[in-house]
């Protein structure tokens, strides 16, 4: 027999470097894809936390909620660090809840908290609290949850402290106060603390709280799981994370770590360089041109400042509100829901972390009994911070009036547009005094490389447009006196003491009044003059008008969400008069022989909302 031959099977020839390479990038995006297509049900949440959830239309979790919960419920330690935005909050929120959920077996005795949530303002802490206690309503347990702030009195606190609390929402500055007066004692805190976390950690040292926190850091137990969230890397935060974790587990998302992304890409920067005399002309075109999208944020560093622009707006008819550390908390809070509500289209708030103001306030404490108080200087809040973690809701531009004193507060600034992912702007005025932190802070956003984060000069706004503008500012602005912004100030702050002392029991029962509650009144004496509402044709170039129309355009394929709550809540309350004071007991009017309309006998009881109606 022939011997046959025994051919060897083909073989696949070896795949080329280029082919290994799409390899690899399929495979690691299909693992991208598998991450992104994990629910909330994936991570190993509660069935409770799912359905509270499903009610508050929480779709799919963000990348930072995807990574940490799983590591939370764990136990480990974790330092998170993501831009402002991206769901910090229910990053720890979520599983601190299930972690102290009452257990079937009964609810552990505690002395203290089981969990402490500390935040550096007033206004963080509302928002952080009023999240917890919405999930753990539609959850459906029993969970008491407190906030504190500063300024609280003893018995208040003793209060709120009794029981004990679950969770306990406040400020470092606040859990201080209560341990030197025995509110909180160490040891119970020692036996009972089961999670700390530290929000906006990056602000918690850079805001003066470090004092504080060390007063805590001997009360907390080794077996304490701690939790770290910030939007920045800095000092601090390596400072913090010495102080009181223990061996964390550092996240390094991509989406997290890489320089680029510390602002989000959906985040468009702009700037315009002019001299600080010209900030309000340049402004004043940027908002009367409509070249900027609404609604509108605009940081500046004093409250001076802020009053000032206010005044330069209402005499071109812009009607604008003010947002500042010396309002009352109620104010403050009343303001910020006014705002996200779309009740008015700018706000002006003064990023009061940038002033030397409370320094000088401190500094002036020594003084104060030698002064008389009519002299004396309004209280400011140290728990204030507009820039801290708010979440405003739908800002769609950003403009930097005063340029912040680091970048880390550009970074947070520009972290109050583009949340969650959605579209937004930013507009900073340069003058040559702040091109110096302004190339720091390209600097820290990495310019040098090619990136997503370049601040790009803003080309909508010709020269010639500002020209036509500037008679007009600089006569407006020279009628803008410091004695004029020193007794609007002083008329706002009464306003608002008004709105939220005398009112409060009022709103308690009636909380629709508080629709009819302005912020955003005129301070002016003098109404604004009818010339100076609108800008003629005649001054706009073609450029001008071409990106005017390009802004509404957008806007309109946006959604334009104007500011028509207000209409429609003073229509409500007009149309809800007392039903018997609009009834009528006339006879019907009928037409005689002669043509001419005869009125029967009847009682009117119309008179009176005839002339109303006639006015």
């Amino acid at each position: 027999m022939a011997k046959k031959n025994k051919q060897k099977p083909p073989q696949d020839p070896k795949p080329s470097q280029e082919e290994e390479k799409k390899q690899v990038e399929r495979k690691e995006e299909e693992v991208e894809d598998e991450e992104e297509e994990k629910s909330f049900e994936d991570l190993g949440l509660d069935h409770r936390l799912l359905r509270a959830l499903i009610k508050k239309d929480v779709g799919k979790p963000f990348p930072i909620q995807r990574v940490a919960i799983p590591l939370i419920l764990q136990g480990k330690d974790v330092v998170a660090q993501a831009r402002t935005g991206t769901g910090k909050t229910f990053a720890y929120l979520l599983p601190l809840l299930q972690k102290l959920f009452p257990s079937d077996s009964g609810s552990k005795s505690r002395l203290a908290p089981g969990g402490f949530i500390l935040v550096p303002s007033r206004e963080l802490c509302q928002q952080v609290y009023k999240e917890a206690v919405s999930l753990v309503e539609l959850c459906r347990v029993q969970l008491k949850i407190v906030q504190l702030t500063g300024g609280m009195p003893a018995s208040d606190l003793r209060a709120a402290l009794a029981g004990p609390p679950d969770i306990l929402v406040t400020t470092p500055k606040c859990i201080r106060d209560c341990l030197a007066a025995g509110l909180l004692q160490p040891a119970s805190i020692s036996e009972s603390l089961e999670i700390l976390v530290l929000d906006e950690a990056d602000l918690l040292l850079q805001f003066g709280f470090g004092d504080d926190l060390k007063a805590l850091t001997p009360a907390i137990p080794r077996s304490c799981q701690c939790l770290l969230m910030s939007a920045t890397s800095s000092p601090d935060v390596d400072q913090l994370k010495k102080l009181i974790l223990h061996n964390p587990f550092v996240l390094t998302l991509s989406e997290v770590d890489v320089k680029d992304e510390v602002i989000s890409k959906n985040v468009q920067q702009f700037w315009i360089s002019c001299s600080a005399s010209d900030k309000l002309l340049y402004v004043l075109a940027l908002l009367k041109l409509e070249l900027v999208l609404k609604k509108v944020l605009i940081f500046t560093n004093t409250i001076g400042a802020g009053f000032r622009l206010k005044l330069f707006f209402e005499k071109f008819g812009i009607r604008s509100a003010i947002l500042n550390a010396e309002l009352p908390q109620n104010s403050r809070l009343h303001i910020l829901e006014e705002f996200n509500a779309g009740l008015f289209d700018y706000l002006i708030a003064t990023d009061d972390s940038q002033t030397k103001e409370k320094e000088q306030v401190n500094r002036d404490k020594d003084m104060d009994s030698r002064k008389s108080r009519k002299g004396a200087k309004p209280k400011i809040d140290s728990e204030f911070g507009v820039v801290r973690g708010i979440d405003f809701k739908n800002v769609y531009t950003v403009i930097n009036f005063d340029m912040p004193s680091s970048a880390s507060g550009y970074v947070h600034r520009i972290g109050r547009t583009g949340r969650a992912y959605s579209a937004g702007a930013s507009v900073s005025l340069v003058s040559p005094d702040e091109m110096e932190i302004f190339e720091e802070i390209k600097s820290f956003l990495g310019e040098d490389d090619i990136c997503t984060n370049t601040i790009m000069p803003f080309s909508l706004l010709t020269k010639d447009a500002v020209e036509s503008l500037r008679y007009r500012a600089e006569d407006v602005a020279r009628s803008v006196t410091r004695v004029a912004v020193r007794e609007s100030r002083a008329q706002d702050l009464r306003n608002e003491i008004l709105n939220s002392e005398k009112l409060k029991s009022h709103f308690e029962v009636n909380p629709r009044d508080l629709d009819l509650l302005n912020h955003d009144k005129v301070l002016s004496k003098e109404p604004p003059a009818p010339h100076l509402r609108d800008v003629p044709d005649y001054l706009l170039d073609q450029k001008t008008r071409d990106a005017s129309k390009m802004v509404k355009l957008t806007r309109a394929a946006m959604g334009d969400n104007k500011s028509s709550h207000r209409q429609g809540a003073k229509k409500r309350f007009r149309k809800s008069r007392d039903p018997l004071k609009s009834f009528s007991a006339e006879a019907p009017k009928r037409v005689g022989k002669d043509g001419v309309k005869g009125e029967g006998k009847g009682l009117d009881y119309t008179h009176k909302s005839k002339k109303q109606k006639a006015v």
